[in-house]
């Protein structure tokens, strides 16, 4: 059964079937659905979920909203490095990511120095590119 409401073009169908609960041995939640009847009226999708099981059997599910996309002008702050990472990302944050694996230990002071000192020279630029245009 699908219905249609105008307000926000929403599309429901209702299927009869039968839901699976189970846990794995690391602890996460699984469900399987499997349906009765046909697939008439069902759109395959994938995607990033929040889902809800209660405790009297009732799952909820709602799919996430995609990311927001990125212009083309934050690009230019984007600043990569062997084992870092500068963004700007789409919140106004600007975000230094670093890693470098467990057996580099030794290496990560001075890496991590010189790497956030570039990336730092990088936006220093932009801002003073930035002030004089």
């Amino acid at each position: 059964m699908a219905t249609k409401s105008k307000k926000n073009q929403e599309s429901n169908v209702t299927v009869d079937g039968m839901m699976t609960f189970g846990k794995l041995e690391n602890g996460l939640h699984t469900a399987d659905f499997q349906n009765f009847q046909g697939g008439e009226g069902i759109e395959p999708f994938s995607g990033k979920c929040k889902v809800q099981a209660m405790r009297d059997g009732n799952v909820y599910m709602e799919e996430l909203p995609k990311p927001k996309k990125r212009d083309n002008d934050a690009d230019q702050y984007r600043h990569r490095q062997d084992n870092s990472t500068l963004t700007l990302g789409v919140n106004e944050m600007y975000y230094f990511e670093f890693w470098l694996p467990k057996r580099r230990v030794k290496e990560l002071p001075q890496l991590l120095v010189h790497q956030a000192n570039e990336a730092a020279a990088k936006i220093s630029g932009l801002i003073c590119k930035g002030e004089k245009e």
